[in-house]
Order: C-alpha cells, then structure tokens, then sequence
C-alpha cells in the first residue's frame, strides 16, 4: 500500500485573518478581538457574530471586512434596488431557504447578494438552474432577510410547494423532473422546515404506492404531510444532482455530500442512498454546525462529572474512549473535550470518517478507505507531525487499536469512539480486538459511556407524583426516589405538542485505577470489572439518569428507556 501523504495545509490560513482587517479598518481594537476569540472558543460560532453580539461593531463592519477578507463586493441593500428580470430568475423558496437576494442580471451575469462568503455551492447550484454565470456579492445577512421578505413575500409553505412540484412534474421525464424550478422550491422547503424544527435526518422512502418523508427530531421519527408518489424520483434525483452523485445508476448505494448556508447557518447533508423493491430511497444527516456547542458545561455534565472530563484533556499520554450507541452524542463529546484542551501550546489532530465539524486551530484528517486511507494508516503519518493529542474517529479494528495503543505508548493522549454498552465491557471489546491484557492495562486511562435522552420542553413543563407501579420499576432506587416531585411537558406549540424540546447526555466514567488495572492484568469479565469501578465511585448510567431526572432535565419514561438495572 501507497504511503499516506502528509496532512494538507489549510487554505484558509493563507487568508488575511478577520480581526486583522477590522483592526486595520479602525472597528475595533486589540483587546476587543482577544476578547471575541475567547468567547468563540468557549462557545464555538463565527468571531464576527461574537463581536456582534459583544457590542464592539456592527454588521456593517463585519460585512465590509469579510468582503475584503474573500475579495468580494460589499452591497448596502437599503440604497439599492433589485431588477426585475433578477429576481424573476430565482425562486422565493430558494430566496428565503438559502438567504440571497438577486440583484441585477447583465448579459449573462447575475449578481447576487449573500451573508455567507463560503457559500459558493448555492452560486453553483443557481448557476445550473439559471444557466447564467452567478457572482456573489456581500450583505448583512438582516439586510437580506428584510429584502427577500418585501421583494418575494412570506416563504412558501411545504404544503404549497407540494402542490406546485406535483402539477409541474407530472409526466415528465426524471432528468427533466429533478432540474425543474419545482422539484428545486420543494426539496428547499423541506430543508428550511427541517431546520427550523432542529431534525437531524431527512427520510426519504418510497413503498409500491406511498412517497413517506419523515424528520427524525431529537431521536424520535415524525412524519410530515405525504408527497404524492410520482414525487419520489425527481426529489431523490434532485438530491443526488446536488451531491454529485451518478443520478442514472439506481441499482447500488451511493453516499455524498451537499454544503449549504440554510437561512445564514452553515450546513451539511450527509446523504446515503438506499435501492429498494419499490424503488430508490434517501436520508439526509444534517449537521448544523450553528445548533452544535462544542462546550463541555452544554452537554448536560454535572459539575462533578464536567470536572472529571476536563481532567482528562489535560493527561499527558494515555487512551480516553467515548462508548455508546449509534447517535448518543460520542463525536460530540469528544469535540468538547478536544475544544477544552485546544490551546496554542497543544497540537491537535485528527483522524476521522468523515469530519464532521470544522474546530479552529485544529488539524482534522478525512480517512478515506475506498483509496486506502485507513485509520491504521492515516495514524501512521499522523504520529510524524509531532501532536501532543490525536482523536481517531472510531476505533473499529485490531490495527487501528495496535497503532492508539503505539501512539498513546509513545507519549501522546489518544481520544477515540468505541460501541459498546457500557464502560467496563470497553475492555472486553479491546481483547477482543486481539490488544493483550497487559497493554490495555498500561495505556486505558478512562472509559465514558453515555447516552442521550429528551429534555422537557422549558415551556409547557409541569410536576406530577409517580404511583408505585412506575417507580417499582427503578428496584432498590425506587425508595430514595418515593414522594418525590417529577416533572413531565404537557405539550405545547414549541415543542409540536410533545413534550420535549432538545436532549441532554447522562454519562458513565470509568476511571481506570490501580484495582481496575490489575483485574485487567488477570483478565476479569466486565461484570468483575464493573463491580470494582462501582466501589471505587463510578456512577452509574442509571445514576446519572436518576440525578437528571431529580433536577428536572428528563423524564422518568426517558430513563427507564435508556438505561438499565
């Protein structure tokens, strides 16, 4: 096998930095930008919306650097006037989704006005449905908002643009279909409604005589209005077109990518396709990198536990594992942690498949195995750039386990994903994986299992006091937890009449010890290991759901789902 290239430079560092500009231009002045970039790593988002938000300058000014910054055009949309032929050539559902505003069309230029300067895919994508070369020019993205809104109206509701990409498309051909303005104002609108309603994933599933959309929001699976069937193949199809996928081969799986700015956020769809009997299916993960806080007090920690992960970014060598299942918030965990110890005198990188989220000052690897670029041995060159911690996306093989198992030997602390459920049967997974005993015992630091259950939703909550039956339910905690006040969410338009609104993580951290270590040495069971953990103060995930739910966070029905005895 071919040996792995060394990590790229970022392009972005090449780029004059925006505090620099604003600076130059006399917006702000040293220490208000020092103070922005602390509060952005603490928080995460965009320095400009922190100085914003801090008060230091105005959009104006953000707006006029970032041009200069990406050597753009900035626009005052107040002093202008759009053309009509402009706006006749982009849609309103586009307008509102995707926030851009047409200014003027000269020859075959349309020019464009957007927040977002990186937002170079939707000046593509108009390129292709208006046939016209799109230049982009700056705004504020409150600006634009206001415009859209007085030269386009209210957006277009899903139902509406339901309706219009059915009548439109009815007959035609799928390659026809999939290019239509239509097809185009739909998918829009479902992405603009996905987002607002804080869903992760898109299901898009086609049976013999249905087309089902279904929103997965905060792990529950919600269905939406049905489009009509003939719907299926031009919306799959208009999917794959913006993910550059082969939209002719529908006899196997493909997976791309699509990057958007959906109402000024930055956004990306992970898409996987699926052929099934009655034809082809998709799901779109969306990550929203705006929804996402990559701070280790925003992921429901109590102090105690918070503490503990904190500690644990600053070791000096050893392996810190995140376990869970498929999609309790392990990725965003690690993020936190990372972020936590993301300073200038620390080296970060990572390995992962794919990146999901852009940390600053952070070098993040893509492990591509259709081309051979493994975990294994992207490692490999990793460990000859000098990092002080490296996070491996997942470790799922006994090489890639052989080489954290290296890398933590040699002086560097090793973050990384394993799925198992719970933290002490993590060990057993690792032996597994063919890691001897003695070596596990020498490099595994800490174990955190966690899952994510559904918080009440803040605007409807309300207390009730549970009857036996439900608290026989918990065994011997169900004594602690009689006569005790619960809460529940009665349900209300926030939170579409659930109950629930966003979800909060309970942990399990297994901190490895020199009793843990030695029961390791003699290869003990995890049912061994757990006892030990649990006498040397591990809490449980049962224990942490119970501390959730006597604060309020949870519901009594969300941790008994989650966890168990």
């Amino acid at each position: 096998m071919s040996e792995v290239p060394e990590p790229p430079q970022d392009p972005r560092a090449k780029r004059r930095l925006l505090g620099q500009i604003l600076k130059s231009q006399g917006a702000v002045r040293e220490g208000q930008v020092q103070e922005a970039l602390a509060l952005q790593q603490k928080q995460g988002g965009l320095i400009g919306q922190a100085l914003v938000n801090m008060g230091h300058c105005d959009e104006a000014a953000i707006v006029a650097a970032l041009a200069e910054q990406v050597g753009l055009e900035s626009v005052d949309l107040d002093s202008l006037t759009p053309s009509e032929e402009a706006l006749e050539l982009v849609d309103s559902s586009t307008a509102h989704a995707f926030g851009l505003l047409p200014l003027s069309l000269v020859g075959d230029e349309l020019t464009v006005a957007l927040a977002d300067p990186l937002n170079t895919a939707v000046l593509d994508d108009l390129g292709f449905s208006t046939g016209k070369t799109v230049r982009g020019a700056l705004a504020s993205a409150q600006s634009i908002k206001a415009a859209v809104h007085k030269h386009y109206g209210a957006e277009v509701t899903v139902a509406e643009a339901m309706a219009e990409a059915a009548a439109a498309v009815a007959g035609a051909d799928p390659e026809t279909a999939a290019s239509s303005q239509p097809v185009a104002r739909l998918l829009n609108s479902l992405l603009l409604r996905a987002i607002a309603d804080r869903a992760s994933d898109i299901h898009f599933e086609t049976f013999p005589d249905e087309f089902r959309v279904r929103y997965r929001v905060d792990g529950s699976l919600y269905e939406i209005e049905a489009p009509p069937p003939h719907l299926a193949l031009p919306l799959v199809s208009r999917i794959k077109v913006l993910s550059n996928l082969d939209i002719t081969e529908t006899r196997v799986p493909q997976d791309g990518r699509i990057e958007l700015s959906i109402n000024n956020k930055p956004v990306d769809l992970r898409v996987a396709t699926l052929p099934g009997v009655s034809g082809e299916g998709c799901v779109l993960r969306i990550l929203d990198r705006s929804a996402v806080s990559l701070d280790l007090s925003a992921l429901g920690l109590a102090e105690d536990e918070g503490a503990e992960l904190s500690r644990l970014t600053r070791l000096p060598h050893g392996i810190v594992l995140v376990t869970g299942p498929t999609g309790s918030g392990k990725t965003t965990t690690l993020y936190a942690m990372l972020q936590e110890a993301n300073q200038p005198d620390c080296k970060i990188i990572t390995a992962e498949d794919p990146v999901e989220y852009d940390i600053e000052g952070i070098v993040q690897v893509p492990v591509n195995p259709d081309i051979g670029v493994t975990y294994a041995s992207v490692l490999r060159s990793v460990l000859r750039q000098d990092p002080d911690k490296i996070l491996i996306g997942e470790i799922r093989d006994a090489e890639t386990a052989a080489v954290a198992v290296e890398a933590s030997l040699t002086g560097h602390t090793v973050f990384s994903t394993v799925h198992t459920n719970d933290a002490p049967s993590t060990v057993t997974r690792l032996v597994d994986m063919g890691i001897a005993p003695f070596l596990i015992s020498a490099t595994l630091e800490a174990v955190v299992a966690q899952r994510l259950v559904r918080s009440i939703c803040p605007d409807c909550q309300d207390t009730f006091e549970p009857d036996d039956d439900l608290l026989m339910e918990f065994g011997a905690d169900r004594e602690r937890l009689a006569g005790a006040s619960f809460y529940f969410g009665k349900g209300c338009a926030a939170c579409h009449h659930t109950g629930h609104k966003g979800r909060t993580a309970i942990f399990e951290i297994m901190l490895v010890n020199d009793a843990i270590r030695a029961a390791v040495l003699d290869d003990k069971s995890s049912g061994h290991l757990r006892e030990i953990a649990l006498r040397s103060g591990m809490q449980s995930l049962r224990e942490s759901g119970i501390r959730a739910l006597m604060a309020g966070r949870t519901t009594i029905e969300e941790v008994l789902r989650e966890t168990s005895l």
